[in-house]
């Protein structure tokens, strides 16, 4: 290899794992992200989750900085703040001889963290390149469980939408047109984006727009980059309102979503749903 050629993925990939497989403390490592839902392209990033000790994180994070190194620099880390799930840690690194798109979002899972990003139906079959611990495995969604979750976030986003969607017509009324802009993309869109989502495919409710284009149907994503796109303030207020109708209308469609989530065959089949 030339020192001005480009490392690719496999050999990024490959390095950490000959490095940190030996590792006693490290229990686990597997790619997630595009790789789990058979999506990589030229433009995808490495999505690693190394299981280490509790008390070995740190330790995990430096033994894949000196794998990495042995590649070439690190130009760039960027350590996440402090992540909702316990016990979870994530950086990110850009390589001197890797292309720009192709960053390594590393998290660093405790042994003893309640969540390890398994589930098959929401993470995708994730790519495991060793695994020494039989108390790390996919395992199904708790349907019960997600139903509740799902049952309770309905609410919260039928009380968010009537609390702050009002944000974007006084900004439109004042002629605000950058927080007017903002306000629609952060509320009225949110909202709707995440309400069609438990539509058509639930199990990803959460995850804003990433991987639309994939799980929505193509009538949907024409509809969505239709009320997007927006030239100035009055072509706002017209797709303003036809983006809260269609909440509205979408709402008392999903409103059984949680106790229908009690059937296993919505659960496999909701996201082919017309």
């Amino acid at each position: 290899m030339t020192r001005e050629s480009k490392l690719d993925r496999n050999t990024i990939v490959r390095t950490v794992v000959d490095s940190v497989k030996p590792l006693d403390y490290v229990h686990a490592l597997w790619e997630g992200g595009a790789a789990a839902f058979r999506l990589i392209d030229e433009w995808s990033d490495i999505d690693l989750y190394l299981v280490a000790d509790d008390d070995k994180s740190d330790q995990a994070f430096l033994a894949v900085e000196k794998a990495l190194r042995s590649l070439c620099s690190i130009t760039q880390k960027y350590r996440t703040p402090q992540l909702p799930w316990p016990g979870v840690t994530q950086a990110f690194y850009r390589l001197e001889r890797a292309d720009k798109y192709l960053l390594i979002d590393l998290a660093v899972l405790k042994l003893s963290s309640p969540d390890k990003f398994l589930e098959p139906e929401i993470h995708g079959n994730n790519v495991f390149h060793f695994n020494k611990s039989d108390k790390i495995k996919s395992v199904p969604v708790d349907t019960k469980v997600f139903a509740e979750k799902l049952h309770h976030r309905l609410k919260e986003l039928q009380a968010r939408f009537d609390m702050f969607n009002v944000f974007i017509q006084k900004e439109i009324n004042r002629g605000n047109t950058l927080e007017a802009f903002h306000f629609y993309y952060n509320f009225t869109l949110a909202f709707l984006v995440e309400a069609l989502r438990i539509k058509h495919g639930p199990l990803h409710h959460d995850f804003r727009p990433r991987y639309v284009h994939h799980e929505l149907p193509h009538e949907i994503i024409k509809k969505l980059e239709h009320l997007y796109f927006v030239k100035d303030l009055k072509d706002l207020q017209t797709k303003y309102l036809e983006a809260n109708e269609w909440f509205l209308k979408t709402m008392p469609e999903i409103s059984t979503a949680a106790q229908q989530y009690q059937s296993k065959h919505f659960l496999h089949n909701a996201a082919s749903e017309p």
